[in-house]
């Protein structure tokens, strides 16, 4: 197994990992939110148009996680203006979980903010995903917050702010 993650730097390589995100959250986050707020939150977060708003933007960065050159994740990151880095986005095929490459993909996320001269590593989770809650819990994440954001068209995000201190 070849993982190897890098930085997106073309149009249509953000265009695979947009259909990638589609996937991603119509297999994954069913059992969690309805369908009707999985097409809004990839309509407005995941899209090709999100993406691309928030690389021209927002000064997210997204990486590619390729395993023996085949698309199966991406994170997507932004330095803040404080100490802090967000880790915005995290996700990987279903049948590719559970062989470390999460792991992988964390420590990018770790070096990109030490990168940015940042101390902190910050994300939101739902509440509801037990899974990855315990995941960051064990990378050593702390609950800082919780929050319900709403994000229009009657949806909210009902999360828990973690945090990372490097």
């Amino acid at each position: 197994m070849s993982i190897e993650i890098t930085k997106v730097k073309y149009y249509p390589e953000l265009i695979k990992i947009a259909e990638l995100a589609d996937k991603i959250w119509h297999e994954f986050f069913v059992s969690i939110i309805s369908g009707g707020q999985i097409d809004y939150m990839v309509k407005n977060f995941q899209s090709i148009e999100a993406m691309t708003d928030q690389i021209e933007n927002q000064h997210y960065s997204y990486f590619a996680v390729r395993e023996n050159g085949e698309l199966i994740g991406y994170i997507g990151m932004k330095p803040e203006n404080d100490d802090r880095f967000f880790l915005s986005k995290l996700y990987l095929r279903g049948d590719k979980r559970g062989r470390g490459t999460a792991s992988m993909m964390m420590k990018k996320v770790f070096e990109e903010a030490e990168k940015s001269g940042k101390k902190r590593v910050y994300l939101t989770v739902n509440k509801h995903n037990d899974h990855a809650v315990a995941v960051y819990k064990k990378i050593g994440f702390v609950t800082i917050d919780e929050v319900v954001t709403d994000i229009g068209s009657g949806y909210v995000m009902d999360d828990y702010i973690m945090e990372y201190t490097l």
